[in-house]
């Protein structure tokens, strides 16, 4: 785009944008009105496109981004982000995190000829185009409409996530630009809005269709973990069937892992023992452990705090055989990176004495 024409979409978006919230101040709440009227008044930036190059590629390869913080429309995004929570809860395949997952496979019991499967999609923001994502995000509304909040602002939302979606306008070394397709890069509401917009093709045509077979089915923005039991001969066919439909929405597609017993989602190795389900902590053969060292000038509670924090994951995603071993190499890693074992030793003691008591 040209510097001019940028200028003069920008400003016909501020006055489009303002006019909505302005009109629309009797339906929201006086706290969401408030913070957009003092965002207004703050200095706005342009977004900016940079790379990140990605060193564990060969040859070294850049992963697009743009910085959206500070500009105008990242008010709006940050808005559309916190009412899209409301919308999150009807997500049937909405997974918070990997101890939540664990939590739920506690109390699940294994049939006979049950498989894992993982599946993670090809480029899912860059793959969800704007007016699949919207109409889904609608039709996801007017399903739930029921459930949500009374006075859930459905057409303001739609409108405002309709703008964000569609002039997504960034620099880059001079030069002004225009995204065209798939999600909005680096805006803050990208994650929910792809969460909730597939969502909807799962509470509709995935989870109704294949109920028979997944014991269990959960997604963490664009990884998917499922249980999937062999109920009769026709179990291939029904796989085959699934694995279309995971695939028959937009031009998103998913590399989906063949039913296995043992599979890694997210930061766990995941694996059917018996009639039950155990778990590991997954750690990244690439990972370099660069935890703090020991010279640098965080507060102390932050080093502690990390070990806590470490602790409390370790124990919950692992039997007491491998709770040992991963602490053990935990120490390890801490020692090569500069600490002692006198100073870990009372810190570790502490962090395993409160864990120890926690419920």
């Amino acid at each position: 785009m040209s510097p001019s024409a940028t200028k003069h979409r920008m400003e016909d978006l501020k006055k489009l944008l303002k006019k909505l919230i302005y009109d629309n101040k009797g339906s929201l709440p006086k706290e969401e009105f408030n913070f957009f009227q003092q965002s207004f008044k703050e200095f706005h930036r342009t977004p900016i496109f940079y790379g990140l190059p990605k060193i564990h590629k060969q040859p070294i390869m850049l992963r697009p981004a743009v910085s959206n913080s500070g500009s105008f429309l990242a008010i709006f995004s940050a808005w559309l982000d916190y009412k899209m929570k409301d919308l999150l809860l009807f997500v049937k395949s909405y997974i918070k995190n990997s101890a939540s997952l664990i939590q739920d496979l506690k109390s699940i019991q294994i049939p006979q000829g049950t498989l894992l499967f993982t599946a993670d999609a090809t480029s899912m923001y860059t793959n969800i185009d704007t007016t699949t994502g919207i109409s889904a995000i609608r039709n996801f509304i007017e399903a739930n409409l029921h459930s949500l909040p009374q006075n859930f602002p459905t057409d303001l939302f739609l409108d405002i996530l309709t703008i964000v979606m569609e002039n997504n306008i960034f620099t880059f070394a001079g030069t002004c630009w225009l995204q065209l397709a798939g999600t909005v890069m680096g805006t803050p509401v990208a994650c929910s809005y792809a969460t909730v917009s597939f969502g909807n093709h799962e509470n509709a045509a995935i989870l109704p269709s294949f109920e028979p077979h997944l014991v269990y089915y959960k997604r963490y923005i664009d990884d998917v973990f499922g249980i999937w039991a062999n109920t009769n001969r026709n179990s291939s066919q029904a796989w085959t069937e699934f694995t279309n439909t995971l695939n028959n929405w937009g031009s998103l597609k998913w590399k989906i892992q063949e039913l296995s017993e043992e599979t890694i989602f997210l930061d766990l190795t995941i694996k059917i023992q018996g009639s039950s389900i155990i778990t590991s902590t997954y750690q990244n053969p690439m990972n370099l452990y660069l935890y703090i060292p020991p010279l640098l000038a965080h507060p102390p509670s932050c080093f502690k705090g990390l070990i806590a924090g470490e602790l409390q994951r370790y124990w919950i995603q692992n039997s007491p055989n491998n709770f040992k071993h991963i602490v053990a190499k935990f120490i390890t890693c801490l020692i090569e990176r500069g600490h002692s074992l006198d100073k870990l030793t009372p810190i570790f003691k502490q962090a395993a004495a409160h864990l120890y008591n926690h419920p």
